[in-house]
């Protein structure tokens, strides 16, 4: 039993401490800046894309739960600069949006 705890901790412990292991060597290396000074601006399209794939050309009405959402988001980014309060109001509008009239019958 002791054996069985002993190897479960190792493979554990082993399995949490590699990817800082791995990582420490492309800490210093040209790709991982690159990375992140790209990564926040592609994350940010891609979160906005996403919402907009979808959208219903046809019947506007059903689309505006959307796009003021995405207006919410873009608004409280704008006046506050932060990215929690952005994501979090403008999901709450587009949440409060999509469960009134606006929403498919």
């Amino acid at each position: 039993m002791l054996a069985a705890i002993g190897v479960s901790t190792a493979v554990t412990w082993g399995l949490r401490a590699l990817p800082f292991a791995a990582l420490a060597p492309l800490r210093a290396g040209a790709t991982l800046h690159c990375l992140s000074a790209r990564m926040p601006v592609g994350v940010t399209v891609i979160l906005t894309v996403y919402p907009l794939r979808d959208l219903p050309h046809t019947s506007p009405p059903y689309a505006a739960p959307t796009v003021l959402g995405l207006a919410a988001t873009l608004g409280l980014h704008l006046w506050r600069r932060n990215a929690v309060l952005s994501i979090l109001g403008g999901t709450a509008a587009q949440v409060a949006l999509a469960s009134t009239a606006f929403a498919h019958p």
